[in-house]
């Protein structure tokens, strides 16, 4: 970044501030993310934003069958799910990745609590569009 760019008022964005790895080398990240989304632009953001974090590897999915077909060849670190995938809901996806204690976040368009099923109420969220800033904290709690 040039520091002509940045006007005398204006601080650099989060994205140019060099935050130290922590002490045993690791990102502090997940390994493998899997995002579990339809809309493909929505999805090429996300992975993109997830690898600049440092997360090694990111698959993604557009439907339940697929997620449900990629969790079975290989479990994620940690998933990214859009609650509303076209005609289905993630819940099947959210059932495996619970069941199998892998950590999830759901990320939906809609803050209607209605959409979220009664027995994921309590699971975190994250509302599209989001922060980078929500979603690497996001990544960082892995779900908690």
């Amino acid at each position: 970044m040039r520091l002509s760019s940045i006007g005398k008022n204006m601080q650099p964005s989060i994205s140019t501030i060099m935050i130290p790895a922590p002490p045993d080398g690791s990102t502090g990240m997940p390994a493998d993310v899997l995002i579990v989304e339809d809309d493909p632009i929505i999805a090429i953001d996300f992975e993109d934003r997830l690898l600049g974090f440092g997360v090694r590897s990111v698959r993604t999915v557009g439907s339940v069958a697929q997620a449900l077909a990629s969790i079975a060849a290989r479990a994620p670190d940690f998933a990214l799910l859009d609650v509303e995938l076209g005609r289905e809901k993630s819940f099947a996806v959210a059932d495996r990745l619970a069941a199998a204690q892998i950590p999830f976040v759901f990320v939906t368009g809609y803050g209607a609590e209605d959409r979220i099923a009664p027995e994921f109420k309590t699971r975190p969220r994250l509302q599209k569009p989001c922060s980078s800033e929500a979603l690497e904290a996001a990544l960082r709690l892995r779900g908690a």
